[in-house]
């Protein structure tokens, strides 16, 4: 599911990152990206929840789940970067990853027509656990090996690559690799 990021230039594109974990962690961050925090209060885990792959509308979070949700989101980072360049995984981040994925994950329920389904109203610890449960389905999945981090220039968003040839190069072709290109056009004409 495509989300809408804003560049530091203020112009705003499509990303799809491919996977709710990896949608996760374009929320903010300490390392790379403090500048595009979402999570400043409890409440917003759940503005995000609701926008997010999870569709939930219905999320109440402490600050400690906040601060859950947070520690995951900065173990995913790392995880996903290291996945992406060949790296080894930090031991300490497969812990916070498995310590989150224990939490009780969001309950699904049956509306009275007997046949649409829906999540029950969720904490902000099930939400971290739903998160952390997709982060492991892709990191031992089929596509664990796609992971990838945007060769644009200065870009560092990751993404899962399911395109079919498995060479999907950029976070965004309207973005990154539209800049890619008319670089490279650029350098040619001179």
């Amino acid at each position: 599911m495509p989300v809408t990021l804003r560049g530091s230039d203020g112009v705003s594109y499509r990303f799809d990152p491919g996977a709710l974990c990896l949608e996760f962690v374009t929320t903010g961050g300490s390392v790379v990206y403090p500048r595009y925090e979402l999570l400043h209060e409890p409440a917003d885990l759940g503005r995000w929840t609701a926008e997010s792959r999870l569709g939930l509308d219905r999320v109440e979070t402490t600050p400690e789940q906040l601060g859950r949700a947070k520690t995951l989101r900065a173990a995913l980072w790392r995880m996903a970067a290291d996945r992406a360049n060949g790296r080894a995984t930090a031991p300490a981040d497969v812990a916070a990853l498995n310590e989150a994925a224990r939490l009780a994950p969001p309950v699904p329920e049956m509306d009275e027509d007997g046949r649409t389904a829906r999540l029950a109203p969720a904490t902000g610890d099930q939400v971290v656990s739903a998160i952390a449960r997709d982060a492991i389905d892709l990191f031992t999945g089929p596509y664990a090996d796609r992971m990838r981090e945007c060769a644009g220039y200065g870009c560092h968003l990751l993404f899962v690559d399911t395109s079919r040839p498995g060479r999907r190069r950029w976070c965004s072709m309207e973005r990154c690799g539209n800049r890619d290109k008319v670089r490279r056009h650029r350098a040619q004409s001179r």
